[in-house]
């Protein structure tokens, strides 16, 4: 494998493995059943792509489960905590357009992620639409259920820019990326009656700096949590 591919393969694998973490933490809290089932699945999508990537660059377990915080290469985005639903949905709808979109042009070219993006391209579509609903159905719920919609939206936006930085490996026009995820997001925000945010998404290292290791103050609490019963039993089977 070589460094370029490796590189893609981790920044790509991480940010799966740790929203699929996030979303995992709502198992036993999502306000109905429904959600409860729907966000498992798509942290058990968001897995399963994880294995596969980290799996290009070495052992998926002691990649996931043996690297330190500087070590992870995932954007910040998707490491930020979940809050209520409506602020995860906020982050749903962001990564999720970002990520179908990206996959889908992964799985038109010839790469070595191509095989992979043809089969995420249809989870991340499910993706997509779950959190473009949710903004709809919460925008134009109650004045309540806006409030908290519109809160996530502005919370989160100073995160996004990450997203379109280039990342070696990854052969994709990261211009044309963004141009097509910001009409996107425009139009569900707008149709719920929502506001997009106008303020910086790039050049904070607090808000840009997650494939180079830079995270979070609360990456760092999750992190020991996902690792715990693994650095707990070294070597352990099951």
């Amino acid at each position: 494998m070589t460094t370029t591919v490796n590189t893609a393969a981790l920044a790509l694998g991480d940010d799966a493995l740790v929203l699929a973490q996030r979303l995992g933490e709502w198992a036993g809290h999502a306000p109905v059943l429904e959600e409860e089932v729907a966000l498992a699945n798509i942290a058990l999508d968001l897995l399963g792509q994880a294995r596969v990537l980290l799996s290009l660059a070495g052992d998926e377990d002691a990649l996931a489960f043996l690297r330190e915080e500087r070590e992870f290469r995932n954007v910040q985005l998707v490491e930020q905590p979940n809050g209520d639903f409506a602020h995860t949905i906020a982050r749903q709808l962001y990564f999720s357009v970002y990520q179908h979109l990206l996959h889908r042009e992964l799985a038109a070219g010839d790469g070595p992620f191509a095989p992979l993006a043809a089969k995420a391209v249809k989870e991340t579509d499910y993706h997509r639409d779950h959190a473009e609903q949710w903004t709809l159905r919460l925008g134009d719920g109650t004045a309540e259920s806006s409030r908290r919609m519109q809160a996530g939206l502005d919370a989160l936006w100073k995160f996004t820019g990450e997203l379109f930085r280039p990342v070696e490996g990854v052969a994709v026009d990261t211009e044309a990326l963004e141009r097509d995820w910001l009409a996107a997001v425009t139009a569900v925000v707008e149709k719920a009656g929502l506001t997009l945010p106008t303020g910086p998404r790039t050049g904070a290292w607090a808000a840009g700096a997650g494939r180079e290791g830079l995270h979070t103050e609360s990456f760092g609490r999750m992190l020991a949590e996902m690792q715990h019963l693994h650095r707990s039993h070294p070597g352990a089977t099951w």
